[in-house]
């Protein structure tokens, strides 16, 4: 059986971590909004930073339960999770705002539910 506190843990990081993005990335309405100003580069800059510590929480989580836990929640692709973390980390000057907003607008609402889910499930145990 894994450490079920230090799932509960990461878990509750994390989510902290994407509620975070979501409140800085709900004055975006479009990706030039992360390029046009130096307000809307701090922003960038500052979900750029929660989305290396959720991808690097991920790749924790993962590790502590042996690849088990996240494969019973499929409604998030993972894997791209620790690699935009990746790509965020070592190829930050050619980062595209882009794809930071996509992922923003399509991909932390599901990621917040799911982790709600996940915490729900693991109260249970």
């Amino acid at each position: 059986m894994h450490d079920i506190e230090l799932v509960g843990e990461i878990l509750c990081q994390v989510l902290v971590a994407a509620e975070t993005v979501a409140k800085r990335f709900a004055s975006i309405t479009c990706p030039e909004d992360f390029v046009d100003s130096d307000a809307g580069r701090e922003k960038l800059d500052a979900i750029c930073m929660q989305l290396i510590a959720i991808g690097e929480s991920i790749k924790h989580l993962d590790k502590v339960t042996e690849g088990e836990w996240l494969r019973c929640y499929p409604q998030v692709e993972w894997r791209r999770v620790m690699g935009m973390r990746d790509v965020l980390s070592h190829h930050y000057f050619d980062l595209d705002a882009e794809v930071v907003y996509t992922v923003c607008a399509n991909h932390i609402g599901i990621l917040s539910r799911t982790l709600q889910g996940m915490l729900a499930d693991l109260e249970k145990r």
